[in-house]
Parts: C-alpha cells; sequence; structure tokens
C-alpha cells in the first residue's frame, strides 16, 4: 500500500506551485495537481505507469518555466517518486 503522505505533499506544494508559474507551464501544473487530487479521493487509480506520465508532465514542464518554480517542481517530483515507490508495479 502506497503512503498517500507523499501523494498529498506532492498536490499541496504543486497546487502552490501553480500560484507562482507562468503561463507557459500553469495549466499543465494545475491538470496534474487535479489528478493526483482523483487519486487522493479514490476517484483514480494508480501505478507506476500513470505516476511516471505525470512525473514526465512535471520534469518537461520545469523545462519550459520561465520562474523560480523549478525547485518548487522538484520538491513535487521527489515527494511523487516516493509514493510511486509504494505502488504496485504496472
Amino acid at each position: 500500500m502506497p503512503d498517500d503522505t507523499h501523494l498529498h505533499q506532492a498536490r499541496r506544494e504543486l497546487e502552490e506551485a501553480v500560484n507562482r508559474a507562468d503561463d507557459a507551464v500553469r495549466d499543465d501544473l494545475r491538470e496534474v495537481a487535479g489528478e493526483l487530487a482523483a487519486i487522493e479521493q479514490d476517484d483514480q487509480q494508480a501505478d507506476h505507469a500513470v505516476v511516471d506520465g505525470y512525473l514526465n508532465q512535471l520534469r518537461q514542464a520545469k523545462q519550459e518555466t520561465e520562474t523560480d518554480v523549478e525547485d518548487d517542481i522538484d520538491d513535487v517530483i521527489e515527494a511523487l517518486s516516493v509514493y510511486r515507490d509504494g505502488l504496485d508495479g504496472a
């Protein structure tokens, strides 16, 4: 069973980053935050492949941003990676 604490942390930090993100990545970050919220509420299932997709979106957004949210995105990636490690394999 995955540790939902890391999922909650990732979603919370991502929502905070959305407020400071530039237009180039704001929608992508908001989308991932919404998906993480759905997982938290058990509205959506998550496995390695699903979470890997979110991690890839976050890495792409980090490369595209022009604001100082890179460190925030790194924190989200770290927390989400720990969460993923507790999931069953794809």
